[in-house]
């Protein structure tokens, strides 16, 4: 049977149109922006107290979360792992996907976990479910010249322009700094408390110190300046130099909670690290502290911690009182710290942890796990509820290396317990 011309041409038209419709709604669901948030489905997890030790090796970079969870970032995802202390990663207890836009950065505070988007998207999350407790609009990130590497350590450890801080008032706020603007929100609620205009790369962000100031550095006008502002205004409280600093220094936050939020104290030093100086952050302008002054050094509390002439000295930051010292540790140098506790490697690599106060030596032991060895240099590192982390790097390390020659193994991160 034929059709007749028109009837066959009108087919042929139709089927066209139908066949084109089809093509539109794939390419609607493949390319269509979407989220995919997938809540955990067990209990939420006890707090860990292993024993002092080495607990196993992962691929990626954990943001240890209440004491209970690792959280990790990828690509297009933030996920998290249970237990803490577990040995290996293992299969999310949650997960929250976003497409297209590109993971940049995660910070946690409590039970709050926040995400931030290459599309300047902040998406807070509950780290007991992993649902959604808001989404805000925030300034779209700067471009990160920094390569982001497989573990993504920079973008759970140290996120780029994401900074906390606490308020006299009991109140959290994340600040969120991009290229030419910086916004304070909320973190109970995502409610944006201010948003100002900033002069752009002539500018970058220190950190944010326990007393409620987000710190800047800017060079906008020739000679480098420190700007506090006011996180819960937004208003720039006071522009700052050093006495005596040169028109060009760096400045380095110390003692901070994680990455650079609740800072203490900065670290100021002109080119090639000359002229280094130590400063405590109180309501008013910087304090100089000459305890601080050492490259290397490490503010936990009240107390610095450097390694000095190959001897290990605590003295009180404020004053510059001597409270210990402690020899025999092979060289070892400051890591990290954390509330109660200082961590030092030692040339062999083992990872000894110290009461600030007293020096008194709470854990000692080697930084090996399986067959790896402890024939690595340590990359990137973080200190929270207990815990270390830190990235093995292949020696000699070769920061221009692809991933495969950089890092030490493909389960690179290890984590222990102090």
């Amino acid at each position: 049977m034929r059709f007749p011309r028109g009837r066959r041409r009108l087919a042929i038209a139709v089927a066209a149109l139908l066949a084109t419709a089809a093509v539109a709604v794939i390419v609607h669901r493949v390319l269509a922006p979407a989220e995919v948030s997938t809540v955990a489905r067990a209990d939420y997890p006890a707090p860990a107290r292993p024993a002092a030790g080495v607990i196993g090796r992962l691929p990626v970079a954990p943001l240890i979360v209440d004491g209970r969870l690792r959280v990790y970032a990828a690509h297009r995802q933030v996920y998290a792992d249970r237990p803490v202390d577990g040995r290996y990663r293992t299969s999310p207890y949650w997960s929250y996907r976003r497409w297209p836009a590109e993971l940049t950065g995660v910070v946690a505070s409590g039970r709050t976990v926040v995400s931030r988007w290459s599309d300047g998207q902040l998406v807070a999350l509950d780290a007991r479910t992993g649902g959604v407790l808001w989404r805000a609009d925030g300034p779209e990130p700067v471009e990160s010249t920094v390569p982001v590497r497989r573990t993504w350590a920079a973008t759970v450890w140290d996120a780029p322009g994401l900074q906390l801080t606490d308020l006299p008032d009991g109140r959290i706020v994340l600040v969120v700094t991009g290229d030419a603007q910086a916004r304070g929100v909320e973190l109970s609620g995502g409610r944006e408390l201010w948003r100002v205009e900033l002069p752009g790369q002539c500018r970058s962000d220190v950190g944010t110190s326990a007393t409620g100031l987000l710190i800047g550095l800017d060079t906008c006008a020739g000679a480098a300046t420190v700007e506090f502002r006011d996180v819960a205004t937004g208003e720039v409280r006071e522009r700052w130099r050093p006495p005596g600093a040169p028109d060009g220094f760096v400045v380095t936050p110390l003692g901070c909670r994680t990455g650079g939020s609740d800072c203490l104290g900065l670290r100021t030093a002109g080119p090639g690290d000359e002229g280094g100086r130590g400063w405590l952050l109180t309501a008013g302008s910087p304090v100089a502290a000459p305890a601080l002054d050492p490259a290397g050094v490490a503010l936990v509390g009240e107390q610095s911690v450097a390694v000095l002439d190959g001897v290990v000295v605590g003295r009180s930051a404020g004053t510059g009182t001597e409270l210990w010292r402690s020899a025999g540790l092979d060289g070892a140098r400051v890591l990290a710290g954390q509330p109660g506790r200082v961590h030092l490697l030692t040339e062999a690599n083992d990872l000894v942890t110290l009461d600030p106060v007293t020096g008194r030596q709470l854990s000692r032991f080697a930084l090996n796990v399986g067959s790896d060895g402890t024939g690595w240099a340590p990359g990137a590192v973080t200190a929270e509820d207990g815990f270390v982390a830190i990235e093995r790097l292949r020696r000699p390390v070769d920061p221009t290396g692809d991933d495969r020659r950089y890092f030490y193994t493909g389960e690179t991160v290890i984590l222990a317990a102090t």
